[in-house]
C-alpha cells in the first residue's frame, strides 16, 4: 500500500510577491487596468519596482499560497516549482520550507531570474497584478518524481502554469504518475486568459477524465463553458468533471458532486485590506477538507473560512493559525 506522507502536492509559479498600496491615478499613468493582470519582462519589472512606492516582500504564487494554507491547517503539503538560484530564490526556498512544506525542487543557474509579481493595492482593497515569470516557466519534467506524486493524496495543478510547454509538460507526466498511484487530480483555472487560450485542450482533459476536482470562480466558469450563467456552465463541466467548485466572491461559493449541490455564503470579515490570495486560500480550505474527507458542506465551510482570513491583511499567506480559526469545522 502506498504510503500517502502528503495530503497535498502542488505544482505552480514560484513567485515572490512585492506588495506596495498605490491609488487609482498611479494605475491611469501605468495605463494598468484595476484588479487585473499583466505579463511583463525583467527589464519593465525593474521599471516599476522604482516608480512603487515602499514595498512587501512575500513568497507567493497561486499554488504556492494555496500549500502555505494546507500547511497552517496542520496538513501535509509539498511544492514543485522552479526558482533561479538567486537571492529571490534563496528567499523562496526558505520561507516555503519554514512552514513544513516540502520543497525538493533544485535551484538553477540557467533559468534566468527568480520570478516577481509587483502588486498594487488600492484603497478599495482591489489587487493590480504585473508578473514576471521568469525561472517559473522553466520547470520541465525532470523535476516531476513519480513516485513524489504517488505519496500524495491529491495532486494539485496551477492553471496559471499551463501556458508555458515546459511546465505543461511537466504536469502532463505528474497527472500520469497520479492516476497510475491513484492520487486525486485537481486543478486550478486560476484566469479567463488561461481558459480562453487552452479551452479546447482543457475539455479534452475533462473528457479524458484527467481531473477530478476543478476550481473556478464565475467568470471563469462562464468561459469555460461559453455560457453567460455561471450555473449553468458549472453544470455543463460537471457532466465532465467529478467535483466542480465556483467561488463568487462576496456572494460566496457553490459546489456540483456527483449529483450533489451544496453553497456556502462567504464569512464576515472585520475589514476588507487585500484579495489578494481570497482564491487561493479558499482552495486550501477545500483541499484540506477532502483530504480529510469532511465531505462536501465542511469542506465549502472551511475553505470560506481561509479565505476569509487572508483578505483582512496585506499578503496571500495566512496570518493566523488557520486550525485555530477553524475551530471545530477542520
Amino acid at each position: 500500500m502506498t504510503d500517502r506522507r502528503l495530503d497535498v502536492l502542488a505544482i505552480g509559479n514560484a513567485i515572490v510577491d512585492v506588495i506596495a498600496d498605490a491609488d487609482d491615478a498611479f494605475l491611469s499613468r501605468e495605463g494598468m487596468h484595476k484588479g487585473a493582470m499583466r505579463l511583463i519582462d525583467e527589464a519593465e519589472a525593474h521599471r516599476l519596482y522604482q516608480a512603487m512606492r515602499p514595498a512587501r516582500e512575500l513568497s507567493g504564487g497561486s499554488a504556492a499560497n494555496t500549500v502555505a494554507g494546507i500547511a497552517s491547517l496542520g496538513l501535509k503539503g509539498g511544492f514543485i516549482g522552479q526558482l533561479a538560484d538567486d537571492q529571490l530564490g534563496e528567499i523562496f526556498a526558505h520561507d516555503i520550507r519554514s512552514l513544513g512544506v516540502e520543497f525538493e525542487t533544485p535551484l538553477r543557474s540557467d533559468v534566468g531570474a527568480t520570478a516577481r509579481c509587483l502588486i498594487l493595492v488600492t484603497p478599495d482593497a482591489q489587487r493590480t497584478m504585473n508578473t514576471f515569470l521568469g525561472a517559473a516557466q522553466m520547470l520541465g519534467p525532470e523535476a516531476v518524481d513519480a513516485a513524489h506524486v504517488a505519496h500524495a493524496k491529491i495532486l494539485y495543478l496551477e492553471g496559471y502554469l499551463w501556458d508555458p510547454q515546459s511546465p505543461r509538460d511537466a504536469m502532463m507526466k505528474a497527472m500520469d504518475a497520479a492516476r497510475s498511484a491513484g492520487t486525486r487530480i485537481a486543478f486550478t483555472l486560476s484566469d479567463s486568459f488561461v481558459v480562453d487560450r487552452h479551452r479546447e485542450q482543457l475539455w479534452h482533459l475533462f473528457r479524458d477524465r484527467r481531473i477530478d476536482l476543478l476550481f473556478a470562480n464565475e467568470a471563469e466558469i462562464m468561459s469555460l463553458a461559453e455560457h453567460e450563467n455561471s450555473e449553468a456552465a458549472a453544470l455543463a463541466v460537471a457532466a465532465e468533471v467529478p467535483t466542480v467548485v465556483v467561488t463568487c466572491s462576496e456572494k460566496g461559493a457553490f459546489a456540483l458532486s456527483k449529483g450533489e449541490r451544496v453553497t456556502v455564503a462567504a464569512e464576515p470579515i472585520r475589514e476588507l485590506v487585500d484579495t489578494t490570495g481570497a482564491g487561493d486560500l479558499f482552495a486550501a480550505g477545500f483541499l484540506a477538507g477532502e483530504a480529510r474527507a469532511l465531505g462536501l458542506e465542511r469542506s465549502l465551510k472551511l475553505a470560506a473560512i481561509c479565505a476569509a482570513e487572508v483578505i483582512q491583511h496585506y499578503g496571500a499567506r495566512p496570518e493566523a493559525d488557520l486550525r485555530a480559526v477553524a475551530g471545530d469545522v477542520v
